[in-house]
């Protein structure tokens, strides 16, 4: 069995006076500090933002593992990061939203604007996206990152930046639950208690759901989801899909199933129970990304005529709508930060996503 990684000499290879400093990928386990110039402003309606605080998503510790992502390949070393907020620096001559010293939640993906999904509305399926810590580009763990100014949300008074940052994994989840189209009443079923997956119970308890299940095979992530946003939650046994389901509906008296079935694990067993455990004609929303190809029941999905729907990033409105539901009080993401390390120990907080310690962690920028 190999041994876990252990964090490199990295710390030690930061210069003593930076312009920006970036915590670049090089290869698997491979990383290092980078001092590199500081970005221009090449389009009047960009701004230059310095990055104050970034969370780890499992998309940065998939690259720092393995180097790769399904066709997305590290080629050529990368800035690693992309949940972040940070304060206005600088602004181009047409921005008019926003001015020098603004705190901003930072929309991390740049869509070309030209092609028929971003014409049609649905940008985030932009076939020329520009995406943050996605090869081939660099991503917000450095102390100075450019976007547009339509992709930087303003904070309220009342939002810190450690929550600014957390805006990225709330929109995923508004996004999904805006998939499944949840309304006041309905019963939801969120697989996966990871921090996507308690987001969309927020956000489903946000939007009125009567009853938003949890279910996981770590129980502690269970105790806190019970604590957190939901109103059950759900253990599953060393059983087929079909009793796990019957017995979820049975504990948690859904009659003939859930109206809603989220999965946020990309767990093969989670997406079989989530089609299960749906009534007939439920929605079945799948926000996780496991395996590429899967067993999938599709008998069963047929013959309850549901509607399925897939998941990706977020588009239109949803960050904005992420920033009201935190300001408004109705979602909670302070709940969810369970450790702050400092930037020039970036690398410790990969290892300990990696195993597993506490719901998000955030790395800390450098202040102008």
């Amino acid at each position: 069995m190999p041994s876990p990684p252990r964090p490199s000499s990295c710390r030690k290879l930061i210069p003593r006076r930076t312009q920006n400093l970036s915590f670049v990928l090089e290869g698997i386990h491979k990383v290092k500090f980078e001092d590199r110039p500081v970005p221009q402003l090449k389009d009047p309606h960009d701004v230059l933002i310095n990055v104050r605080y970034t969370g780890i998503c499992g998309s940065d510790v998939h690259y720092w593992e393995h180097g790769a992502i399904g066709q997305f390949v590290v080629k050529e070393p990368m800035v690693l990061g992309h949940e972040s907020a940070g304060v206005i620096s600088q602004v181009g001559s047409a921005v008019t939203s926003l001015k020098v010293g603004d705190r901003v939640a930072m929309e991390p993906g740049i869509a070309c604007r030209r092609c028929e999904p971003c014409k049609s509305g649905k940008y985030n399926l932009c076939e020329n996206m520009a995406f943050a810590a996605t090869p081939p580009y660099d991503g917000t763990l450095a102390k100075y990152y450019v976007l547009p100014e339509d992709f930087c949300y303003k904070l309220p008074e009342t939002l810190s930046l450690e929550e600014g940052a957390l805006m990225e994994p709330l929109s995923v989840a508004v996004h999904i639950v805006r998939q499944a189209q949840v309304s006041p009443g309905q019963s939801v079923v969120v697989f996966g208690a990871g921090p996507v997956g308690l987001l969309c119970a927020a956000v489903a308890t946000a939007f009125g759901a009567s009853k938003v299940i949890a279910v996981d095979i770590q129980q502690p992530r269970l105790d806190f989801a019970k604590q957190y946003a939901t109103t059950s939650t759900f253990l599953p046994g060393k059983a087929s899909a079909q009793e796990n389901a019957e017995r979820l509906k049975k504990e948690n008296d859904l009659g003939t199933g859930a109206d809603v079935a989220i999965d946020a694990s990309g767990a093969e067993p989670s997406v079989h129970t989530g089609i299960h455990v749906l009534r007939n004609g439920g929605t079945y929303v799948q926000g996780g990304m496991g395996r590429s190809e899967i067993q999938f029941p599709i008998m069963a999905a047929c013959s309850k005529e549901l509607t399925l729907k897939g998941s990706f990033r977020y588009g239109s409105g949803d960050y904005k709508l992420a920033v009201g539901l935190v300001s408004e009080g109705r979602v909670n993401v302070k709940q969810l930060i369970t450790g702050t390390v400092k930037f020039e120990e970036a690398e410790r907080a990969f290892l300990e996503v990696k195993a597993g310690k506490g719901i998000k962690t955030l790395i800390t920028g450098i202040n102008e």
